[in-house]
């Protein structure tokens, strides 16, 4: 049995943001988290907003190109708690309004993009499997690291969500 390219992404990028809005809850309900929106573990790195904003972009991103749909534009003006789980809910609405026949089929679709100075070329399942998901999943994971640095209460059950 396969699993098809929209399984293998759409309910996967839902359920990593909905984590990540869980987590972002305990790191607001914290006592020092006027701080955290701007917190990032190296000068060169970005801040919690920044790894938020990113995750976002790369799940919409990545659904748009798979579907062949534009992809929203969403500014990166996130200052407060707030702003970063009505930006996490503007994502997954979006994702929830991609049907699986625009994703399903894709999996040889060419994706091209640019990275910085470099011109990337995939297939569907390649753009999939090596560049959206571990982008999600570096966003999520670092914005979960830099909560925990800073003293939430969050461990590896929170970062996988309850099934």
């Amino acid at each position: 049995m396969s699993i098809s390219m929209y399984r293998a992404s759409i309910p996967v990028f839902i359920r990593a943001l909905g984590n990540l809005s869980m987590i972002l809850k305990k790191g607001e309900a914290h006592e020092n988290s006027a701080s955290f929106i701007d917190a990032r573990f190296a000068p060169d790195m970005l801040t919690l907003a920044g790894q938020v904003q990113r995750a976002s972009d790369a799940v919409k991103a990545g659904a748009a190109r798979l579907g062949g749909i534009d992809n929203p534009s969403f500014p990166d003006t996130e200052k407060t708690f707030a702003e970063l789980q009505a930006r996490i809910k503007k994502t997954i609405d979006f994702l929830q309004s991609v049907k699986p026949e625009q994703i399903d089929g894709g999996e040889q679709r060419t994706i091209q993009l640019k990275a910085g100075q470099r011109e990337l070329k995939f297939t569907g399942m390649d753009y999939l499997l090596g560049f959206v998901l571990p982008n999600l999943y570096f966003h999520v994971t670092t914005a979960y690291d830099i909560l925990r640095h800073k003293g939430v209460s969050i461990g590896k059950m929170d970062y996988l969500g309850s099934y």
